[in-house]
């Protein structure tokens, strides 16, 4: 067995749980960039403000000094222990120079500032191996320059504490969330389960359909789908019951006949019995052929959900092949066969579907046409722009044999023809999958006995055989 074949699907519950889990630190590492960039931006606006600001405030003094001729170098020492309070003194940076680069201002981390003659604005620098954020002002007249600074790891260190403040509880809920999305799976797929507990506990014979009112939405597809294939299912058994039962009722009584006139033929030592028992057997043994070969005919329309292939139609095979088939029983019959083709440019009943089974349709509407027509009459398929007919010079049928048309192995009491009674069944199944309608009557003059199979039903005097043989 190879390493696909043999290795067991993942439920859904637990892809569920393996995507968040892929899924969640992703997304974490996408929300910690986002928040870090968002920081990092806020934090910088906040204090390169001070900054300017600070920087202004030097260069105000320095102007006051200048005025009063006081401008000599002054060097800021800190406040004593205790008084910075919280802050961080070595963190921030503070110089001013004159227009020659001599100090005039600085305290203990300015002095290490580098004077830049022309430098404005902000400035990433490097000191001593430390990051600094440098905002150098130079005066209007070009007398003095100043430089605020401060690290940069004062404001990684802030960046930090702000994200770890918001990330470190949504750590610890992880795997809370974790169980709680387990849980909630595992509810959400309750549904499943149930349906497969169902279907676990049915024996082979129950095919009855899955309630849909508690599926949910998402599985309401499926389900349908499976109560849809319960029901073909159940059609297609109705089906083979019913040709079983049928098989099994129509030829119990052709064998026990074939049984009897066998054993007159072989023990009878009259040769006139013996050819007559051997006539009957040929014709029992024909028959039991034609009821067969009707009934796997039926047995297959009637499975078919649908036509198996669909194309144009050219009729004129069809009925070439029709009336050889049929011309063996209309010769013995005595019976004329024609066709009647429409006047072009019309053509004869245009239509897209399975030839092989209109052939299966006209065969049957023409071989009972020929088999029930008397003898020395005629038979004539007639095709028109919107069905065909078929027709022949037998009496009108009566309202009530009408009315059974298409009943299965039921045959018209009197009948010397042998027959199955399956082929009116056969057409009407046929047409329906050609999405057309069957109709018996008589002639306009009310004579003969006409099958039409079409899309518009005509005549008033016709009855529909528009009957499902499934």
């Amino acid at each position: 067995m190879s390493g696909d074949a043999g290795r067991r699907p993942q439920s859904l519950q637990r892809r569920l749980l393996l995507a968040v889990l892929v899924a969640a630190p992703l997304l974490w590492a996408i929300t910690v960039g986002v928040a870090t960039d968002s920081a990092q931006t806020e934090v910088d606006e906040m204090f390169d403000s001070e900054l300017i600001r600070l920087a202004g405030t030097v260069h105000g003094a320095l102007s006051g000094m200048a005025a009063k001729g006081e401008l000599t170098e002054i060097e800021l020492k800190p406040p004593a222990e205790g008084g910075t309070g919280a802050a961080e003194l070595e963190d921030m940076g503070l110089a001013a120079w004159d227009g020659d680069g001599r100090p005039l201002l600085y305290d203990e981390q300015g002095a290490r500032l580098p004077w830049r003659r022309d430098a404005s604005g902000f400035v990433d620098l490097q000191v001593d191996g430390i990051a600094w954020r440098v905002y150098y002002q130079q005066a209007a007249d070009g007398r003095w320059s100043v430089a605020a600074a401060q690290r940069q790891e004062e404001r990684d260190e802030l960046i930090w504490g702000l994200l770890s403040g918001q990330l470190a509880p949504w750590l610890l809920m992880l795997p809370a969330l974790l169980l709680a999305l387990a849980w909630a799976s595992r509810r959400a797929l309750e549904p499943v389960r149930r349906i497969a507990g169902d279907l676990e506990g049915r024996d082979a014979d129950s095919l009855r359909p899955l309630p849909l009112d508690e599926t949910p939405s998402e599985l309401r597809p499926i389900v349908g789908s499976m109560n849809a294939l319960f029901e073909r299912i159940e059609a297609a058994r109705q089906r083979e019951r019913r040709f079983t039962a049928d098989a099994a009722h129509e030829l119990r009584t052709p064998l026990a006949l074939l049984r009897a006139q066998w054993d007159v033929a072989r023990n009878s030592s009259d040769p006139g019995e013996r050819a007559h028992a051997e006539g009957r057997l040929e014709a029992g043994i024909a028959r039991m052929d034609r009821l067969v070969s009707q009934m796997l005919a039926l047995s297959r329309v009637e499975a078919a959900e649908g036509l198996p292939q669909r194309r144009p139609v050219d009729w004129v095979p069809i009925v070439g092949q029709v009336m050889s088939d049929t011309l063996p029983l209309a010769e013995r019959r005595r019976i004329e066969l024609g066709c009647d083709w429409p006047e072009p440019p019309a053509q004869p009943l245009p239509l897209d579907g399975d030839p092989a089974l209109l052939e299966i349709l006209l065969r049957n509407l023409v071989d009972n046409a020929t088999r029930y027509a008397p003898e020395g009459g005629s038979v004539t398929v007639v095709f028109e722009p919107d069905a065909l007919r078929v027709e022949n010079d037998g009496p009108p049928l009566a309202p009530e044999l009408l009315q059974r048309l298409g009943e299965r192995f039921r045959r018209p009491e009197g009948q010397a023809e042998s027959g199955s009674g399956l082929g009116v069944s056969i057409v009407q199944r046929i047409a329906v999958l050609h999405g057309l309608e069957m109709r018996y009557g008589a002639r306009a003059d009310g004579t003969g006995v006409v099958a039409r199979v079409g899309r518009v039903a005509t005549g008033p005097a016709e009855h529909r055989g528009h009957r499902d043989a499934r």
